[in-house]
């Protein structure tokens, strides 16, 4: 479970990234985060992540308090998270199989288990007949498959996704939307940060809507929400 009581992050710039956020995501949900650029999704998404800290409030995933979380913890906090980009971050220099076995060996995974796993996620992504293949060799959708394998190989409870269709054309933004779907269905809780009106309209999930860093709409299904 995801719990945001009165966060509030303000930069250096005097920019509030988010204003006095309070919201609560149960286990296994899938939520879209939705607003116009600056709104405060991004921040959101950093601040999940610990990439950035809280001006003040308080953000709590699963027992972990973010606050409180040392230096020596945070590998072991972000072993739990599985990340999505827009703009994919595969390592340019490894095929897909290395780069999805890359994920497993920051964790100190046994070879044993990697070599079980890999094509198993591979296959889960449609992607295990480019196993051998490097980033440069693939399309936009096929990175973002590679991209989605490296976030799930280690099963984490929770999948985050920052403008993850952005890159892509429709039709390959509904496959990788549908995998996210099918990895909700497994019972990992997914949170996505999106521009993409269309597939939020049509996928029906609860959608939280930012503007100027405050949640103005919430709803447990529903649309895009544009504004007048």
């Amino acid at each position: 479970m995801i719990l945001i009581s009165n966060a509030t992050k303000l930069y250096d710039n005097g920019v509030k990234g988010i204003d006095n956020v309070s919201l609560t995501i149960q286990s296994g949900e899938f939520v879209f985060i939705v607003g116009s650029t600056g709104s405060g999704k991004s921040t959101l998404i950093r601040l999940l992540l610990k990439e950035v800290d809280l001006t003040s409030g308080q953000i709590k995933i699963g027992r972990d308090n973010l606050s409180d979380l040392t230096r020596h913890q945070m590998p072991y906090f972000r072993r739990r998270i599985g990340v999505v980009f827009q703009d994919f971050r595969l390592l340019t220099n490894k095929t897909v199989y290395e780069n999805v076995a890359f994920a497993m060996r920051v964790v100190e995974a046994p070879n044993r288990d990697i070599r079980r796993s890999v094509p198993v996620v591979l296959a889960q992504v449609g992607l295990q007949k480019k196993a051998k293949s490097y980033p440069s060799q693939l399309s936009g959708g096929e990175q973002q498959r590679a991209a989605l394998a490296r976030a799930i190989v280690n099963r984490p409870p929770l999948i985050l996704a920052d403008e993850p269709t952005g890159n892509l054309d429709p039709g390959t933004a509904w496959d990788i939307m549908g995998l996210l779907e099918d990895i909700n269905d497994r019972g990992t809780t997914v949170v996505v940060a999106t521009h993409a009106k269309e597939l939020v309209d049509e996928m029906q999930k609860r959608v939280i809507t930012l503007k100027n860093g405050a949640v103005i709409r919430d709803l447990a299904k529903g649309g895009y929400y544009d504004e007048d």
